[in-house]
């Protein structure tokens, strides 16, 4: 522990905190006017990293963002990967694929001349194949729609920092006991790194924004505004307003927030293809909802998908668009795994470095579906056999909460396969909307975790990165911005198997590089 009294470190963290709003905003159920602030969940220190891995991270980035691109242009692809058993019990991703046909599948459809607006977070875990050797970044999951955080992470990144330097002397053999399990370096570490992403994603935002105003208006963006469509009840509301504030401060570009059951009725599309809200002109569209079920509380041809398709179908640029939306789907990232189908989006000879550094990142990622393969199926029955705490079966949501872990994802299985008449293992068509992922050990460092403000516990944790890229891509595939824009730590207690934030698992956190 720290030589210093926690509640003394937990008060400057706690101060901290409110005074650059690290906080999520709470309520009573159904009370809009009972609402009230409170600080964020977050770890009290920063949590050791690997800067060879956090660059790693860093590198690959824009070779993620311009392979998002790249598959949701291919309809193709996406058809066949996310279409048959998967579309027949994965409802939600099924319409979603729908509404990508009916609008991209339409030559005439004005959707064709907007930009698309990528602002994704690739999350990654440390991962040992066996004990003594140096850990590995692998990639947990891709995010392209409402990857969130961006906001409380760069001020979590700066309030590590403020504690680290403040009490420096006191701290430093925590760091440096945290330092000696992730790395053999026992050289002075670099310290918590400058976080660019509440600078980065804004200006991603601007560019789609002038290139609309330019593109329709001759630059004029007089009543041009972006929209962002939230959710009702929103929790999260702090680290959206971050970005809202600084893309007016920064580049004068007014936003509008707003449901997409409010959408339904207040937003039109004219003729041309403009979406109007009044006498505004909404150039942008930036989705922190729409990534789940009940979202669209008035149901499959309820009045939020009206609102989805047409906002889709009009001219403003999407983030994300459908295609970017199914291109971050669980099935997706599986069948980008196998081998050769990377190389189908960067054919060329000089794209083969950056083949090889997505494929690095990969995980063991397996089919349960229809196109499961020999090496899926052995998978498969490593699981039954008794190594699940080997996996983790995943479907196709967002937002944590949603995964089978050990004897949970066993009994899953077993109830979803039989044998067949020849002696092999058979799967339950019900698994179609599953994959199978290889489990992730990051290394175990002591780590002490705040909620509400109060000091949650100690204990043995583990950490989650996410690096966050920008793209900006013309209706006919040429990228006009791609980069990376910053990150974010999460960290939870070693024995949760979830790791969501919002959700309740996890905290907020930031690398001490080392």
């Amino acid at each position: 522990m720290p030589d210093i009294p926690l509640e003394l470190l937990a008060t400057h963290a706690n101060a901290y905190a409110s005074a650059n709003g690290i906080q999520v905003e709470r309520r009573k159920k159904d009370d809009p006017a009972s609402a009230y602030f409170e600080c964020a969940p977050m770890s009290l220190l920063p949590n050791a990293y690997p800067k060879e891995a956090f660059d790693q991270a860093q590198s690959v980035a824009t070779a993620f963002n311009e392979l998002v691109d790249r598959v949701s242009r291919d309809s193709e692809f996406l058809e066949k990967t996310l279409g048959g058993g998967v579309a027949e019990h994965d409802l939600f991703t099924a319409k979603i694929l729908s509404l990508y046909k009916e609008v991209y599948g339409n030559d005439d459809s004005v959707a064709h001349t907007a930009d698309r607006l990528g602002i994704q977070r690739s999350d990654y875990m440390l991962h040992s194949v066996k004990e003594g050797e140096p850990y590995r970044l692998k990639q947990v999951e891709l995010n392209t729609i409402a990857a969130s955080f961006a906001g409380l992470a760069c001020n979590i990144a700066d309030l590590h920092r403020y504690l680290t330097t403040r009490f420096a002397p006191e701290i430093e053999d925590y760091l440096l006991t945290n330092q000696k399990i992730v790395t053999a370096s026992t050289e002075s570490a670099p310290g918590v790194p400058e976080n660019p992403a509440l600078s980065r994603i804004p200006a991603a935002m601007q560019i789609a924004f002038n290139r609309y105003c330019k593109k329709f208006s001759g630059g004029d963006s007089a009543n041009k505004i972006v929209l962002f469509v939230v959710q009702e009840g929103e929790t999260n509301t702090v680290d959206q307003r971050m970005l809202e504030f600084r893309l007016f401060s920064d580049f004068g570009v007014p936003v509008v927030r707003m449901s997409l059951t409010k959408a339904s009725s207040e937003i039109t599309v004219s003729d041309d293809g403009a979406l109007k809200l009044g006498d505004k002109e909404i150039a942008v569209v930036y989705y922190r909802a729409g990534y789940a079920p009940t979202d669209y509380p008035d149901g499959d041809d309820g009045i939020e998908w009206k609102a989805r398709l047409t906002l889709e179908n009009s001219r403003a640029a999407k983030c994300p668009s459908l295609g970017y939306h199914l291109a971050g789907t669980k099935k997706v990232q599986q069948e980008l795994a196998r081998p050769g189908v990377l190389e189908r989006f960067f054919p060329k000879e000089d794209e083969k470095e950056m083949v090889e550094k997505m494929k690095s990142a990969f995980a063991g990622l397996y089919s349960l579906g229809e196109d499961a393969v020999p090496e899926d199926i052995d998978a498969v029955q490593e699981a039954l056999g008794g190594k699940e705490g080997q996996f983790v079966l995943k479907p196709q949501r967002e937002g944590g909460g949603y995964n089978f872990y050990g004897a949970q994802l066993k009994e899953k299985l077993e109830k979803n396969t039989s044998e067949g008449s020849d002696g092999s293992l058979k799967l339950s068509e019900n698994l179609a909307e599953y994959i199978l992922m290889q489990r992730l050990f990051p290394p175990q460092q002591r780590a002490i975790l705040l909620r509400g403000g109060k000091v949650e516990g100690s204990g043995d944790s583990i950490s989650e990165l996410g690096c966050y890229g920008t793209v900006v891509v013309d209706p006919v595939g040429e990228v006009v911005h791609n980069e990376y824009a910053g990150f974010l730590l999460r960290t939870k207690f070693s024995n949760v198997d979830e790791g969501g934030v919002a959700s309740g698992f996890a905290t907020l956190s930031s690398p001490y590089l080392c």
